[in-house]
């Protein structure tokens, strides 16, 4: 699996659901968190999001976590879309749901903890981080083709 900006996982990370998920959610959760720290640090306060949010250390395991968990649940999806295409329209309708809550969790972290750097660091990093996912998992594996059997399912 290659990453961003020409760096590749080791070969370890392919063709098993649970390490290519726990792969994904780390390349994920990378993008996320160097993303909140970048808009943080020129909004002129390092690591606020993060401090707000539970302190530095707290927030990384859960982060972390989540997005592991994440990995492993799209991909246990995607390879279950072999099977069965029309899991990948469950999957996009999932996806497009989650986001929308993330929206709404960033709107709440906005007006209470964060402040409106939020809007940038939090919703910004969760969109970059689902167009990783997408990214990766489309150089693996052939989501068009699942999503075109899934439209002729029956």
């Amino acid at each position: 699996m290659t990453l961003p900006f020409g760096l590749s996982l080791p070969s370890t990370c392919t063709h098993n659901t649970r390490r290519e998920g726990v792969c994904l959610g780390l390349a994920m959760a990378t993008a996320i968190w160097l993303w909140i720290a970048v808009v943080d640090a020129v909004a002129g306060q390092p690591f606020h999001t993060f401090e707000m949010l539970g302190g530095i250390a707290a927030f990384t395991i859960a982060h972390y976590v989540l997005n592991i968990v994440l990995g492993v649940v799209l991909l246990s999806v995607v390879h279950g879309a072999e099977r069965a295409p029309s899991v990948v329209m469950g999957m996009v309708f999932v996806s497009l749901t989650f986001e929308g809550a993330i929206a709404m969790l960033t709107n709440v972290l906005a007006e209470t903890l964060v402040g409106r750097i939020a809007w940038i660091g939090i919703l910004g990093g969760n969109l970059i981080g689902a167009a990783v996912a997408l990214k990766l998992l489309a150089r693996t594996h052939p989501l068009l083709e699942y999503l075109h059997r899934a439209e002729h399912e029956n």
